[in-house]
């Protein structure tokens, strides 16, 4: 029988003697978190492919946001096939359903052909982009979390600069699992096999054992998808959802999918000259990627979130004032100043938001919540790119340059979230997040009560034994009699 489950066995590579001494690769969980981030490139190509002109704005809007919906399942779905076949062969069976909306999507004729492939390609990339950061979480050590995310992040701009360079084109025409949780399958061998490779022989003993500790501390805590509203982890999961949720209602993908509409009215009106403002775009969030690459390790994640914020409230306030400008002097000059506003947001934004929007809710949970965790705070954010999709071209209609006025009230307010509500979580490791949050208590308490279950079974039982034989005694004693 065929089974999705990952069981092959993980040995060491050929050549190596696994009771010897080994010599760690520092370059191997580079190499295996760049393989992963491929599913970021798909990603990323995919959004500035369905970057277009509205010609209808809620036909647009529902064409464009009719993939946030199987975004919302996709990523979903992964807190049950994390959690049952693996990282690895979950983002394998992401990447096969992507290919499969991809081809459906190309052979559409018409609208409701094209929502039906970009639903399924939707659940694909759902998947990969929630899926991705919980693999990469995984395998990095802490002081690389940050650094990992940002070489998805830079792999997802190579995809969205791709799809830019090739849409200005047309217009001149006509995988290893994650030791984590190979722990918590009980293969320890494998799990540490893993570990030597990513971090080498001298660390990977200690990791595992803190591991194994961990996961024996919450094995009394069910993973449930109704327990991850309770207390005392709802407040994990709102502040998971709510810092996905701002990175999407601040207003990058209502930049993102209309680019060309916003230039337009900034007073742009020449279609190519718009078009090659647009892929300027790509080339912004590509070269700002590799900002924290490099940085976001050395800074915390509320510093780069408050820096981030600033400039992207800065960046929209631009926006709206030149597109008032506009409005007021038809054909001036100074309209094309608004070409830098969008490439000023995407810089601020790809050094804060789009790293810590993901790497946060992938390492603040619970290690046999962190799937499910990842999959609510993934979905939240699909969630609220669907509403800024399908909302963002008629409410732009409707009141025009005061939808990035809106924008940056949410900026301040998405500030004020960063500063008083998140809890800084650079360092420390994934299994010290318990403690961060204040949850080895309740752990402790849940393996204390479940301790005094065990004690309490073992007594009832020798006091049934003692029973039994008290009552063999006492017949035997009378029938002696």
């Amino acid at each position: 029988m065929i089974s999705l489950q990952q069981t092959r066995l993980i040995r060491p590579p050929p050549g190596i003697n696994p009771t010897g001494p080994r010599k760690s690769d520092p370059w191997f969980v580079y190499k295996l978190a760049a393989f992963v981030s491929l599913g970021a490139l798909l990603f990323g190509y995919d959004q500035g492919v369905m970057g277009m002109q509205p010609k209808n704005s809620w036909v647009t809007g529902a064409v464009v946001s009719m993939h946030d919906i199987g975004c919302f399942f996709g990523a979903m779905s992964t807190g049950s096939l994390a959690d049952r076949y693996g990282r690895e062969r979950m983002l394998t069976i992401a990447s096969l359903v992507f290919v499969i909306g991809a081809v459906v999507q190309t052979a559409s004729y018409t609208v409701v052909q094209i929502i039906i492939g970009r639903v399924v390609l939707g659940y694909g990339v759902g998947s990969c982009a929630a899926g991705v950061p919980l693999y990469q979480s995984d395998i990095a050590p802490p002081t690389l979390r940050g650094r990992l995310i940002g070489i998805e992040q830079m792999v997802l701009a190579t995809g969205e600069l791709l799809a830019f360079r090739i849409n200005y084109g047309f217009n001149y025409l006509p995988s290893k699992d994650c030791p984590r949780w190979l722990v918590a399958q009980d293969r320890q061998e494998c799990a540490l096999e893993v570990l030597t490779r990513l971090h080498g022989p001298e660390v990977a003993s200690v990791e595992l054992e803190q591991i194994q500790e961990t996961m024996h501390l919450e094995m009394h805590t069910k993973a449930s998808w109704s327990g991850m509203l309770r207390v005392p982890f709802l407040r994990l999961t709102l502040l998971a959802s709510a810092i996905q949720g701002f990175q999407q209602v601040t207003g990058t993908n209502s930049i993102f999918y209309y680019t060309p509409t916003l230039f337009e009215k900034g007073g742009i009106t020449n279609p190519r000259t718009a078009n090659l403002a647009t892929g300027g775009v790509g080339i912004a969030l590509f070269l700002s990627a590799w900002i924290p690459i490099f940085f976001f390790d050395r800074l915390g994640r509320k510093t780069w979130l408050q820096i981030g914020t600033v400039g992207m409230m800065l960046a929209m306030v631009g926006i709206a004032v030149l597109q008032w400008h506009a409005g007021e002097n038809l054909g001036s000059k100074g309209n094309y100043a608004i070409v830098m506003f969008p490439y000023l947001f995407y810089v601020f934004f790809n050094i804060s938001w789009a790293i810590a929007a993901w790497a946060y809710p992938s390492e603040i949970f619970p290690l046999s919540m962190r799937a499910k965790g990842n999959a609510i705070a993934s979905a939240a954010n699909w969630t609220r790119c669907y509403i800024v999709a399908h909302a963002s071209p008629p409410v732009g209609d409707a009141i025009g340059w005061g939808l990035y006025v809106v924008y940056a009230v949410i900026c301040v307010f998405a500030f004020v979230f960063v500063r008083f509500a998140l809890v800084e979580t650079r360092g420390p490791s994934l299994e010290d997040m318990n403690r961060l949050f204040g949850l080895e208590g309740f752990f402790a308490e849940g393996e204390a009560a479940a301790a005094d279950q065990i004690f309490a079974a073992k007594n009832a039982s020798v006091q049934h034994i003692e029973r039994s034989d008290h009552d063999q005694a006492t017949g035997a004693f009378l029938g002696v009699t």
